[in-house]
């Protein structure tokens, strides 16, 4: 068997290395947007995390310099309408659920997707194995608090909305990775951006709330979202949607750094189960397959 060469470990190893640093950018940007909730509301701070966002990846990327045909316009929108279905979702279900426990319940809708694209056993066993690692997270032991309802129901739109921004993204991956995630964010921003508006008013534009829903944007989509576009080029459907199942875990840990939330044994162990299945989707997905 021929040795990689140093590039081609690289190569192989940056996809994996940018969908973790989305997520980690993510959980911290996400626990520093709810400090914005009781000044202006879940909607608001959703408008300045989608909005700030688009202009950065605007002024960035400069999608307008390459050409695009009426399907790549179509497949942008599609992608761009699932990001800020599923931003605003997941926002609002934050106003009443923990972000844990928030994360936990979204992610159904990429575990969806990674059953649907499962196709070797072994693979269906890390499903398996990260779904029993998030129903460890979820509250259904009879000594837990009962979650809010509409709390519940946003954070399975969010999931909707994920499994579509995986199914979406995909499609859009043979544009460049900075043009569809402007394109798309900026599509995003027209749909969530007039809802924030007509819920916060005049409040929106204060300037110290501005400053602080940039920060928001920078950490929790910008950041994020410019990475997992790198990742979805050579990650397959199925092994992006199984190591999108450490983002609990990494939640779980940036709330007890952050937030001081302590973990208890069972939270601990779903930690281990969902991680255990990220990296047992990577050695069991053929080379070929990534």
């Amino acid at each position: 068997m021929l040795a990689l060469s140093p590039d081609d470990r690289r190569n192989a190893v940056l996809p994996y290395a940018a969908l973790l640093g989305s997520m980690v950018a993510f959980c911290i940007g996400t626990s520093f947007a709810k400090q914005l909730f009781p000044l202006i509301g879940a909607e608001a701070t959703s408008a300045y995390r989608v909005g700030f966002s688009a202009l950065i990846l605007l002024m960035i990327w400069r999608p307008w310099r390459a050409g695009l045909s009426l399907a790549d316009v179509l497949v942008t929108a599609r992608y761009g309408a699932a990001m800020g279905a599923m931003n605003l979702c997941f926002y609002l279900a934050l106003r009443t659920i923990p972000l844990g426990l928030a994360i936990a319940i979204e992610f159904l809708g990429p575990l969806a997707v990674a059953l649907f694209a499962s196709r070797r056993p072994a693979q269906f066993a890390m499903v398996a194995m990260a779904c029993c690692g998030l129903l460890l997270l979820l509250p259904i032991r009879p000594d837990d608090h009962a979650l809010d309802p509409t709390g519940i129901l946003f954070a399975l739109g969010a999931g909707v909305g994920w499994a579509l921004y995986i199914v979406f993204g995909k499609r859009a991956s043979h544009l460049h990775g900075g043009q569809s995630v402007a394109l798309g964010m900026t599509t995003a921003a027209l749909l969530v951006v007039p809802v924030g508006v007509h819920q916060a008013g005049a409040a929106l534009f204060t300037p110290g709330l501005i400053l602080l829903g940039l920060v928001t944007a920078i950490l929790s989509s910008a950041v994020p979202y410019s990475l997992e576009m790198v990742a979805l080029k050579r990650i397959p459907s199925n092994s992006f949607g199984v190591l999108l199942s450490i983002e609990p875990a990494i939640g779980a840990i940036t709330g007890a750094t952050l937030l001081g939330e302590r973990l208890n044994a069972l939270q601990w162990l779903a930690i281990a189960l969902v991680v255990a299945a990220s990296s047992g989707m990577i050695l069991f997905t053929r080379a070929g397959e990534r």
